[in-house]
Formats: structure tokens, sequence, C-alpha cells
């Protein structure tokens, strides 16, 4: 049942999460003047200093200079460290209660992180894309969103900028950014904290710091440290207790020190360092209910699976191959399948989700005052490698998997040096920015993905069941999984399933033996390395034509540099000996499809020892301007109004991902190492237009604004059950009469575009958030987000007019993946004195409302997630200045559950029920999902001295 409806009216009620965001409720400032950050902002315990109807100024750097954000002609959200805590936020995950437009998910590990805004974001699984939503911590770039889901310390503010960001920044981002600002060290006098934090699922986290001034030297250093212990969210029920018995746990420390140096005013240095260290199980899945799931006998009409749970929900079909199959070989599948959210996984015994994660880095900022310009430097290098190991089949018959052996990881080293000049000039008129960005990354994605030890008896059964579906003839214990018992006197099946291929039968059988001895074969270490070098010159002005209005001009060059090699050692070598024996059968009308369905099993990703003979090479370079213009006018000192326009852009790069050599025909085609250039795709470009206006009272902000963005050449990533499918999604200027719905293979060459492309996915809508103090004590914050973001018709997958990938067939026309139309969030904060004793107590409530909308980068109509709503509450007491607290909190208290990904489990079956429906195929995919959290629930001590 669709929600979005209900969703809507139930927003105007709820005061619960949204925003809880820093809202400037006092009388702006002329539009181009920078505000000094240490003269304004909220006091410690996030009440007015003078009387109860004012508001703080909210200081930003949102447009590279510190800014009142009522005074920002840009949607940005500002969310407060008071507000994260509230929240119960640890990391930018959490943020999604705080920010309607904004949505992070993490799927196979938590390096696969993947923020989206207005519906706008890219698939992590993949390395080789850079993310739309880019994030920031001090100024320092994360190569990956993913990164960003750490441990954040004590901060100062985060910025959630909507839109792109494409002249200030460093890198460019193509959807929006996110904007981390930590606590600097205290040059004044010293302070600290400390807190723990216990919980269900045996969660302990503990932290705390310490900051304050050296002497009388002008320097000044922080520390700050995080722990963090907790059970997995899964239990995994084939391999028991110890540190396997738990999935999705968390095992992770967190430090960072900081020295600050100013000895006089014009000169400030700032130096941060950092150290993360992970040793976590993650990520596990479970099997879904999936909508329908078909298996229908041969020339049969498609049906729907019989029957539905007490709860109305579709059951997978009891006569699904795929699960017979699993079943023959010890797979727990049941029917109907167990409710997910039991959250019991099953592992194969010997394999692992276990990983360790390193993430550390250092930066110089240094400032210097001119008097008539400031110049601002931030130098810095980071190192990031996450191991890869992983049961990547899901369930606890050894399919697939990878390794944890060391040969399984991705690693980025990135340098970087930015460098800003800005000041102002004719009597501050015009306030300048100019500035440089250079980066240098490194990265190398290391796979020892490979066939399990049961892979060749359940491909080959799975063989068997695709060309007859009688159970007597199969036998996983046996060579090509075909039964030696007699069906007819002196007949076995062996032989009759022989007999119904005529004189090749032997060749077919032959063809399933070898299959069956594909075992723990595959990529013993690939190596995909991506080096990346860009260079940017950018500016961004703001014009004070009168009081009022301004004008706000910037512009970017960026220069971007990408080389690519790649090299394998693989040990499929029953690979190339299934094509040289099935290949001439594959010309043959009868014999052929089952042949190529043989020789698909037995290489499919591309895994052969022939790939061991490329050393692939390749390199390109692109250069691209973008750049923003604002008008804002300010009719009364209260009120700003804006209208802009922007171009967005985001690098294009490397699929590292060997599954497309060998061109469109894959493994069927002679790999070399000119496949190379086929691995590349396309930058992704964006125009967006903005109009809004940031209305701020006293007790009072509404900030609404309208968007369009138009996104050229978007780069999706799809896992198809096997493979990794990059496309960059345009939409033909001509009709192409359905052919980007059609079932491509039975038709080839159709969905080309010979004439011009235009932009593919549009995202339009309205955000609306408001703030409301109606009384120093209470705090409200309501956000609601229209977002219309949606393909096109006449999509091809790249500007030259590439027909769409068949598995995409459902993308013309509809809305995105993880893009609900309407999200509804709301805060609700209380905070009054109790008696004169100078003791306060703490109310506080968030909530989010969502929509429904498709998990699945490929519309699979199994992939859908209801609509929901999330709260989180907490309560407590404080001591006199907040010295210490002691709070009762609760994440996700109804215990809502949903899914953050649904996917088709590898190597499962094939085939959606929408591709039943449409095309009459079989379809008897199993499908398994990245559920959310639970709920969770504790207590938080904390001091401050």
């Amino acid at each position: 049942m669709r929600k979005s409806l209900w969703l809507v009216s139930a927003g105007v009620f709820a005061l619960s999460s949204a925003p809880a965001l820093a809202q400037d409720n006092s009388t702006p400032t002329g539009q181009g003047s920078p505000a000094e950050a240490g003269e304004v902002g909220p006091d410690a315990d996030n009440n007015p200093q003078n009387d109860e109807d004012a508001g703080e100024e909210i200081v930003v750097t949102a447009q590279g200079r510190p800014q009142i954000l009522q005074d920002v002609p840009i949607a940005v959200n500002v969310v407060s460290a008071e507000a994260l805590q509230n929240s119960g936020a640890t990391d930018i995950r959490s943020l999604n209660q705080l920010a309607p437009s904004l949505l992070v998910s993490s799927t196979g590990s938590e390096a696969n992180g993947s923020a989206r805004i207005r519906g706008i974001g890219t698939v992590g699984d993949n390395p080789g894309l850079e993310s739309s939503v880019a994030v920031f911590i001090d100024g320092v770039y994360r190569s990956r969103s993913g990164i960003g889901l750490n441990e954040l310390g004590e901060i100062e503010r985060i910025e959630v900028l909507r839109g792109p960001q494409g002249t200030l920044f460093g890198r460019n981002a193509s959807a929006g950014l996110i904007n981390i600002v930590s606590k600097e060290p205290n040059q004044k006098e010293m302070e600290g904290y400390a807190e723990a934090t216990y919980g269900n699922y045996d969660f302990l986290r503990i932290g705390g710091g310490i900051t304050g001034p050296i002497g009388e030297s002008g320097l000044a250093y922080r520390l700050d440290g995080i722990y963090v212990q907790r059970d997995g969210f899964y239990r995994n029920i084939t391999q028991g207790g110890g540190s396997e018995g738990r999935v999705n746990d968390r095992d992770r420390y967190f430090i960072r020190g900081q020295l600050a140096y100013e000895p006089n005013d014009a000169l400030s240095i700032r130096l941060i360092g950092d150290y993360t260290k992970r040793d976590e199980s993650c990520c596990g899945a479970v099997y879904i209910a999936t909508k329908e799931s078909v298996d229908p006998t041969p020339n049969a009409t498609p049906q729907p699976a019989g029957g539905r749970n007490t709860d109305g929900a579709f059951v997978l079909s009891p006569n699904n191959r795929i699960v017979d199959v699993l079943r023959s070989l010890g797979g727990l599948v049941t029917f109907p399948p167990q409710d997910p959210y039991d959250r019991e996984v099953t592992v194969t015994p010997g394999r692992t989700y276990r990983n360790d994660t390193t993430d550390y880095g250092a930066s110089a900022q240094i400032g210097y005052d001119f008097g008539a310009a400031r110049l601002t430097s931030i130098t810095a290098y980071r190192y990031y490698k996450a191991g890869g190991a992983g049961d990547v089949d899901y369930s606890n018959v050894d399919i697939t998997y990878r390794a944890d052996d060391g040969n399984s990881f991705r690693r980025f080293k990135t340098f970087s040096q930015e460098l800003r000049l800005q000041g102002s000039a004719f009597d501050d008129k015009l306030d300048w920015l100019v500035g440089g960005y250079y980066a240098n990354e490194k990265l190398l994605v290391a796979d020892n993905i490979r066939f399990g030890t049961q892979y060749g008896a359940f491909a080959a059964c799975r063989g068997v069941a695709t060309a007859n579906p009688n159970p007597v003839l199969r036998n996983p214990l046996n060579p090509g999984c075909l039964s030696t018992a007699l069906v007819a006197p002196g007949v076995t099946a062996r032989q009759a399933f022989a007999a119904n291929f005529g004189a090749a039968g032997g060749l077919i059988v032959g063809g399933l033996d070898r299959l069956s001895t594909l075992n723990d074969l595959g990529d013993q270490r690939a190596n995909y390395n991506q080096s990346s070098e860009n260079y940017a010159f950018f500016t961004h002005n703001i014009f004070n034509v009168t009081d009022t209005l301004a004008i706000t001009l910037g512009a970017r060059y960026t220069h971007e540099r990408k080389e690519f090699d790649a090299n394998f050692n693989n040990n499929n070598s029953v690979c190339p000996a299934q094509q040289a024996a099935l290949g001439p059968l594959l010309a043959n009308p009868a014999l052929g499809a089952f042949a190529g369905a043989l020789i698909t099993l037995t290489c499919t990703g591309n895994s052969s020892t022939s790939l061991n003979a490329l050393n692939l090479e390749d390199a390109f370079s692109d250069s691209q301007i973008t750049g923003t213009a604002v008008l804002s006018w300010k009719p009364t000192d209260r009120l700003l109004t804006y209208a802009s326009y922007s171009k967005g852009y985001k690098a294009g790069g490397y699929n590292l991902d060997r599954s497309d050599l060998g061109g469109p025909n894959g493994v069927f085609s002679p790999r070399t190492n000119a496949d190379a250039i086929g691995l590349r795709f396309e930058p992704e470009k964006v125009d967006a237009y903005e109009i809004g206006f940031k209305y701020g009272g006293r007790g009072f902000t509404l900030n609404a604004a309208a968007f369009r963005q138009e996104f050229k050449t978007f780069q999706l990533n799809t896992f198809n059950g096997s493979i990794f499918i990059v496309q960059n999604i345009a939409s033909c200027g001509d009709d192409l009469g359905g052919a980007d719905r059609d079932n491509a293979p039975a038709v080839p060459g159709t969905g080309a575009c010979t004439g011009k492309t235009k932009a593919g996915v549009i995202s339009q809508g309205v955000e609306v958030e408001a703030s409301l103090r109606p009384h120093r004590d209470i705090n409200v914050n309501l956000g609601y987000t229209y977002s219309d973001t949606h393909y096109r018709n006449n999509l091809v997958g790249s500007s030259a007019g590439e027909a769409l990938s068949p598995a995409l067939f459902l993308l013309p026309g509809r809305q995105l993946s993880n893009a609900p139309r309407n999200v509804v969030t709301g805060s609700f904060g209380y905070t009054p004195d109790i008696g004169s004793s100078g003791l306060s107590g703490l109310l506080y409530v968030d909530t989010r409302l969502s929509s429904d909308y498709n998990t699945g980068s490929d519309l699979f109509p199994e992939k859908e997630q209801d609509g929901f709503v999330l709260v989180n509450a907490r309560i407590g007491i404080r001591g006199p200045d907040q010295r210490w607290a002691l709070e009762f909190w609760g994440q996700n208290i109804f215990n809502e559950q949903y899914t953050q990904v649904a996917f088709n489990t590898p190597f499962q079956g094939a085939g959606s029920i929408a591709q039943t429906q449409a095309f009459g195929s079989v379809g008897n995919q199993l499908f398994s999902a990245f559920l959310a959290e639970p709920r969770t629930y504790g207590v938080t001590v904390r001091t401050r001295f």
C-alpha cells in the first residue's frame, strides 16, 4: 500500500525528526559581508543570551567564507553539534533523521556507503565511480562518501549543501556536498569532556577529549578519542558462537589530535591528524519474501507464485527450481521464507565477513591576513584501506566468496592542496575569492572473488533443471548432477538426458561434467589500478549592487587525467576448455542456447585463465568549465529571495570489474588488451535551476526552495546477479518507439540512438524547512521535501547513443532507486529548568517519514520498499551549566522494519517477475536484502570540565 499522502498529512502534526537544524532567527546582516565566526554563534546550552524570543545567528562556510546562514542564497541545512548529540548521530548515516533531502545507506560493506541528495547519488559498490555527493571533513575531500561512515568525534556543525557544487570545496560534486567541521582547539582556557554509553546488543561507546592553550605561546591543542564495541544485529545460525556468531557488529576506535598556532591576528595555523581502526564483520544479508517468484514449466503461461503470507506479502513459489537445487545441496531456504527480520543469516562454514579497515591522514590549514586579502592554504594526505572478504552468495551453500587471505581490498592514497585568496573591494561592494586546487589519488582494487567448493554441483544442477524440470534426473553427488537411476528398462537418467539432445547429447553431457569440476577456482588476485590527477582554478564573487540586491558569479576550470591498468591471476582452466568444446554448438538453432548457457555458467563474470595473458592499460584526459550565477534580493531585513543557475560536473573513470572485457558478447568474444577502453565511462554533467526564499523572524524561520536539475550522462552502476553494469544514462532526442523497454537480447541491435542525446535524468521538486522557538526552552523544527527524480523516456546508455542494457528495461519514465518522492522530518526539543537548583531536563523526539521507493538500480518490483516512519527519542537530566548529564535514549523506538538495499542474490536464478510478465521468460531469481538497523536503546552518562 502506498503511503505518500498519509505521510505528507502526518508530517503536519509531527513534532519529531526534521532538520534538527540550527537556524538563524535573528535580524540578518548584509548579504556579502563576512561574519566573524568568533563573534556569533550558539552558546553552550543552546539557549539565547538575551530574551526568550531571540534566536542564534548560525555561521556557515557554504560559499567559502563565513556567513550568517539566512544570508546565504543557496539551499543548505546546518546540523548543530547539539542536534547530532540529541539524535544519537555518530556518523553521516544518522543525518537522514535531520535533513529531509538526504539519504545515506550502506550495502555489501561500509566502504560501499552511498549518499543521495534530492534522489541523486552514486551506488557505492564500484569504487571506480566517484560520489555524486562529496564528503569533506575540515576542508579535506574524502575519496568516496562511504569513507564518511566513521565516527565523527566532537564537531562544530555539519553543512549539507543541496545541488551541484562546482566552484568551491576542492573536488566537484554533481548532486551536493556534506561539509563536516570539527571543533577547534580552545585558545583561551583548558576544558574537556568524557562520556560513556551502554545499550542493547552489548553496545559500549566511550569517548572523551581535552583541549586548551599551551602557556602563552599562541599554541593550543585538542585531543579526541572514541572506542565503540557492539554485537552484530544478525545471528549467524550456521557458525555458532565466537567472533563469527554475530554479523554486522562494531569494533572500532578513533583518535584525532590537533595543534593550533595563532601568534598574532594575521597568522593562524591548524594541524590535524586522525587515525581510525575497525575490525568488524560486515555486511550480512538475508533472503526476502519477494513480490512474486515464477518458474513456469516450459511453454506454460507464466503465473504468479501461489499464496501470500498473512500480512499480505507475496512468498517464494515452492516450484522455484533454484530453491530446489539449493536445498539439495544443504541450503537453508524455507517456504515461505522465514521472516527476514528475525535477522538470522546463513554463512558457509569457513567463510567470513570480518575485515580490517584502516583510515588515517593529516592536514595543515594555514591562514594569513595581508590586510587587503586573506590567504588560506589546506594541504592534506589521506590513506584508506578496507578489506573485502565475504561470503558473497549470502547463503550456506558455498557458491562464491572472497577469501580472507589479504588479496581482496580497496585502497586509496590521496594528496590534495587547495589555495584560496579572498578579500573585498570598492567599499565592500565586491566580496571576491579566487583559488586553485590540486589532487592526486591512487586507487588500488585487489579482488580474489572465486567460485566456491559447491559451485560446480550447483551450476550443473541448475543447468539440468533449466533443460528439464524433472527432479528425477538430478543428483548433485554425481558428475554433471545427472542421476544414474533407471528411468526406463536399461536406460539411466543420465542416458535419457543425453538422448534429449540427439547426436550432440554426448557433448552437452560432457559440458555438464566439466561444469561440475568448477570448484574453488577463480581470481587468486586481480589488480585494478586507477590513478587520478586533478587540478582546478576557480573564482566565486559576490557583487553587492545595492544594500538589498546582490549578484553572485562563480566559475571553475577543471582538468582531470586518469590512468588505468589491470592484471589478473585466475586459475579457472575449466572455462577455456568449455569454450573450446561447446563453442561449435553455438550456431546450432536447437542446441546453441543451452550450450551458451553452460559456457556462461562456467565463465560467468569473465572468470578464465585466458585473462592472465592480459596487461590492460588505458588513459584519458578531460577538461570542463562549470559555474554558478545567483541573483539575490532582500526586500526586507528579514526576507531573502534568490534565483540561481549552476552547472555541475563529476569526472568519468573506469569500471573496475572484469565483466565488461570482451565487449558486448562477453565470454563469447576473444579478450584482448584493446578491451581496456571499453571499461571507461563518461563524466556526469548537470544543469541546475533553483528559486527560493529565506525568512527569519523573532523565534521563527521559514526557508523554501523549488529546484530542477537535468543530468546528462548520469553514471549508473547496477548489479544483475553476477556482474556489475556501468552505463551513462542519456535520452535520445528521437523517439525510439519503446526500444529502450524491449527484450534487447532477443532483438539484437535495437534501442541505439543515431541522433542527438539529451539529459536522461530529471530531479525536480520543492523543499520547505521551518524552525519555531515559542519559548526559550522549546525548539521545533519541521522539514518537507518533494522530489520527482525520474528517468526520461527513450533512454540510451551513453552520450553516443549506445543501447540501454536489457537489464535496465524498467527505467524509462520511472522514479530513480532510493529516491522517495515525499519525505517529512521534524524534531521537538524541550529543556526546562528544574526549580532553582541549576538542574535542567531534556525531552527530545525526532522522526523521518518516507514514502515508497525502490531500492534496486534496475527497479525490479521485488526490491520495492513501502513507506515507513522512524522515530528516535531521548530523555534526561542535566546538571548546572551542563557539567554532567544522564540520558536514556532509543533509536528506531518503534522497531520499524525496512530494507536499505535489495539485490539479486548472486547466481541464484535469473529474471524478475517484471521480465516474466513483459517477455514470457522464466523468472526464478532469488532476492536478498541488507536490512536497516533494528530498535536500539540505552543510557548515556557525560560530563564536561
